[in-house]
Order: C-alpha cells, then structure tokens, then sequence
C-alpha cells in the first residue's frame, strides 16, 4: 500500500537517496558519483530544508520511494538558495579532494559554486517550479500522477498562476509524463527540456 503525505524533517536521506537512484535521466546515477549527495544538494534536499510545506512524498512498507518538490515562486527561491544554501555546500567542496570526486561529482560541484537560474521568459510566465521523481517500484501505479495532483491543488489554493519545470530530452519516461499530464513543452535549451502548465 502507497501513502502519500506531507514531508517531514526524517524524510531528508530518502530525499537524496531517490534523487541519486533517479539522476540518470530517470536511471540510476550512483556509478556516476562517489559523492552520494552532490546531486541531491541541487535538485531535492534544498526544498525539503528550505520549503517542506511544498514537498510531498510517497511512502510503502519499504519506505519514502518517491517525492514531489518545489517552490512557488521560483525567483525568490533562487535568491534565498544563494542566502542559506550555497554558501555551507561552497565552503564543504572547496575542503573536498578533486581527486576524490568523479568527472559528474565536480560537475555538479560546479553548479553548486555558479548556480544557473531558470529561463528568465518560463518563469516571468509559469512562477512556480517542481522536481518529482519515484523509484522503479512505484512506477506504472499513477503514484506520481497522484502526487502531482497534491503539489498543484495546493498551489493553485495559493493562488499560483503557472508551473514549470525541465526534464531531460533522454528520459523518455519523464518527457512523456509531463506531456500526459498537460504540461506543454516550451523550450529545448542544451538537453533540457522546459514545460509549463497554467493553473
């Protein structure tokens, strides 16, 4: 049985632990790392310190196998990441051995040092933004369709005008997700994929 439910502060390692299993266009991203946290850093654990009443995950007798995250308003998120989340994970990595780290470990690394921001004209118009993703076990049982419904009922609740989010191109999965889900494609920029939906 699937339970879904608001986050809560124990669910933290699920949070990295899924974006890491997940990171690889939907595939398992671990020999791509041996910091096993680095991906998590910018993709989920941010809005479950930073925003936790915008995340919601999906729980079964094994344990939190997926989740959806985001922010309602993705620049003033951008500037608070730049506030209370970059400046500890900067000081961290420039402690860490380069040696130590994978070619996508320093990539990621290097995002963290200069962050790039969301397509300025897709958030003008779509504010709000979201990641979600599932482990392979959950996938297939509209867990995710479900815990989109959540995310979105309460934005537009909070009066949110539009959600976008990037996927990408590889992860077939994902693109044909959002695509089922309303989510029009806006924009390709490198391997990204941007979508948008209006509330």
């Amino acid at each position: 049985m699937v339970v879904l439910r608001p986050y809560r502060e124990s669910d933290l390692e699920a949070l990295y632990e899924i974006c890491l299993v997940t990171g690889d266009s939907g595939q398992d991203a671990s020999p791509l790392h041996n910091d096993r946290k680095v991906i998590g850093e910018l993709y989920s654990a941010p809005y479950g310190v930073l925003e936790p009443e915008h995340v919601f995950v999906a729980e079964d007798d094994e344990g939190v196998a997926g989740y959806v995250v985001g922010t309602h308003d993705t620049a003033e998120f951008e500037a608070r990441l730049e506030r209370e989340w970059w400046p500890r994970l900067r000081r961290h990595y420039a402690g860490v051995a380069r040696e130590g780290l994978t070619a996508t470990d320093r990539m990621r690394v290097a995002a963290i040092n200069e962050p790039g921001t969301n397509p300025a004209d897709i958030v003008a118009s779509y504010p709000a933004h979201i990641h979600m993703n599932l482990l392979p076990r959950l996938r297939g049982q509209r867990v995710g369709s479900e815990l989109l419904r959540l995310w979105v009922e309460q934005a537009e609740a909070a009066g949110v005008s539009g959600i976008h989010l990037g996927a990408n191109d590889k992860n077939a999965g994902g693109v044909a997700f959002w695509t089922k889900s309303g989510f029009e494609p806006l924009q390709t920029i490198g391997r990204t994929v941007w979508f948008g939906i209006k509330l």
